[in-house]
């Protein structure tokens, strides 16, 4: 791992007072995509080509960069169908159920580098999204605030009413690594499906291994890092899948189906995976950033609307999963002045 301080993210909670009846699936995570990403271009394209490919402004226009990032000519690794989006969408609970007027509409989304930059339109998006109807049914809710999580606590920064947001971290700070072999313990909370796939196939509970999850943290986390901050964060693969030699686990996991309409693809598509626990024990020191990081960034494909979610619930060299649990449930008020949401 580089000596990188900080990371560029951070989780926000919008609350949306419903208006006409909303009807949310078992997993609303694609759903809210959809419309998010509907809304993005509708604000943000000026060209209104039907493709993004060609455009004349394709490297300054918002849309592409936040929903859809475009790949890079070359990579000193890879070839790049796409990159990481630098958002996440995180929907509530499992679970079909129907809104009715008057009732609260909640949801997280993660912002990561450049997306951070974009808060104001991102917040006008949402209300765009949720104003013109979500849904079976095309259900409608108003912004009533949006609330900043962080690894402090829970801070109000926008009310519509107000249209300024306040001043707040857009970063956490990266728990430091040990140079010592001491064993730790880690046990990860799977609360949306974890989709580690090999061939195309996202892998059983029977398949699944401590190094295959800790190598595709650290995939990510370096990709998101790479495109998306400063620097890269691992400078040596090597290095640490040898570290995962030592790592025993336990896991308690299950399958957990679920299938999404895809509009592009106009098809169905299963996208099951595993949720549960995980529990590693072991010299976890070179990994602790990688497992604070995962918290915010997911893990696993499908990400963008909320796959691969966790949360740690033993400590870690750094004490990285203590402290105030980031549940945004006791927001502070509005301070500082930072911008405006017209």
């Amino acid at each position: 791992m580089n000596a990188a301080n900080t990371f560029p993210v951070a989780r926000y909670r919008f609350e949306f007072k419903v208006r006409q009846t909303i009807r949310l699936p078992d997993y609303a995570g694609s759903m809210l995509r959809g419309a998010f990403g509907h809304a993005l271009r509708q604000l943000a394209c000026m060209t209104r080509q039907k493709e993004c490919a060609g455009c004349p402004l394709l490297a300054t226009c918002p849309y592409p960069a936040i929903f859809a990032p475009p790949p890079p000519p070359a990579h000193r690794l890879q070839k790049f169908s796409q990159i990481p989006a630098p958002y996440i969408i995180e929907p509530s609970d499992w679970g079909s159920r129907v809104l009715a007027a008057g009732e609260t509409l909640i949801f997280h989304q993660v912002l990561i580098g450049r997306a951070l930059q974009e808060l104001p339109l991102i917040l006008l998006t949402w209300r765009r999204a949720l104003a013109r109807g979500i849904g079976a049914g095309d259900g409608t809710a108003d912004l009533v605030r949006v609330v900043h999580c962080s690894e402090h606590g829970d801070q109000e920064i926008h009310r519509p009413e107000v249209g300024t947001i306040a001043t707040h971290d857009q970063g956490i700070a990266l728990v430091g690594e040990s140079d010592d072999s001491r064993t730790s313990t880690a046990t990860l909370r799977f609360e949306t499906p974890l989709r580690l796939q090999q061939n195309g196939r996202a892998l059983p509970p029977d398949r699944l291994q401590a190094r295959t999850l800790l190598m595709a943290l650290a995939r990510r986390a370096n990709l998101l890092a790479e495109f998306y901050s400063p620097s890269a964060l691992v400078d040596d693969f090597a290095t640490l899948r040898a570290a995962c030699t030592g790592i025993r686990e336990e896991k308690n996991l299950r399958w957990l189906d679920w299938t999404r309409y895809s509009s592009r693809q106009q098809q169905k598509m299963s996208l099951g995976g595993v949720v549960g626990t995980w529990r590693l024990e072991g010299p976890l020191a070179p990994f602790a950033p990688l497992l604070q990081l995962g918290e915010w960034l997911h893990v696993g494909k499908e990400t963008v609307f909320g796959l691969g979610r966790y949360t740690l619930t033993d400590g870690l060299p750094g004490d990285i999963s203590t402290g105030p649990l980031k549940t945004c449930e006791h927001p502070c008020q509005l301070v500082e002045k930072q911008a405006t949401i017209t």
